[in-house]
């Protein structure tokens, strides 16, 4: 039904999470109407996208240097860490403008049923920080799902023992939701009224 190149392109939006195949349609249609010099910037920042970003070398958040914006911020408060499952959680709760801490981005949640994705989280990382840095509170941001409470029962056992005070997001947020997706009113009550586990 479609030439070869508008149907690859069309798959290739369509694998994108939170896009079906009526929305690749419409996203690729539009951009068959846009002029050529559009799409030669729109091709030429997705070559650069994979180039030019790294995970900061510190935290784990998305960054174009070794270390993050906030890594990098001397005005941050930086004896409270909150960790989180991904780079998007970041960016939502700094939309809140409520918290002033640094960040540790895991980069997943554990499998209460599958234990061989421990080793590809950064939990290791995290326990030299809390060492290293002298951290003193650990807000755990994981989301309120099956995971993401493993994921912060796991770490709780392993960090309570140093001493950090560990500390939860308050449950405004609705059980087997994404923080990424929580409006910045409940995101930030639920950071202002976290809890101590």
């Amino acid at each position: 039904m479609y030439p070869k190149s508008f149907k690859k392109l069309i798959d290739h939006f369509a694998s994108l999470p939170g896009i079906g195949p009526k929305m690749a349609e419409r996203l690729v249609l539009y951009l068959f109407k846009e002029d050529q010099q559009k799409l030669a910037d729109f091709a030429k920042s997705m070559d650069d996208f994979k180039g030019n970003l790294k995970n900061c070398s510190v935290c784990g958040n998305i960054s174009e240097d070794n270390l993050c914006y906030i890594c990098k911020d001397a005005n941050r408060e930086r004896k409270t860490v909150c960790v989180v499952e991904d780079a998007l959680d970041v960016i939502a709760i700094e939309r809140t403008k409520k918290y002033n801490g640094l960040y540790h981005v895991l980069g997943g949640v554990l499998d209460p049923v599958k234990s061989a994705n421990q080793g590809n989280l950064r939990i290791s990382e995290l326990e030299n920080r809390i060492e290293k840095e002298g951290i003193e509170e650990a807000i755990l941001a994981t989301n309120p799902t099956t995971e993401g409470d493993a994921t912060a029962l796991y770490l709780t056992r392993l960090l309570k023992p140093r001493g950090v005070r560990i500390t939860r997001l308050a449950r405004g947020l609705s059980t087997g939701s994404d923080i990424e997706y929580a409006d910045e009113l409940t995101l930030s009550s639920a950071v202002l009224n976290r809890k101590e586990i």
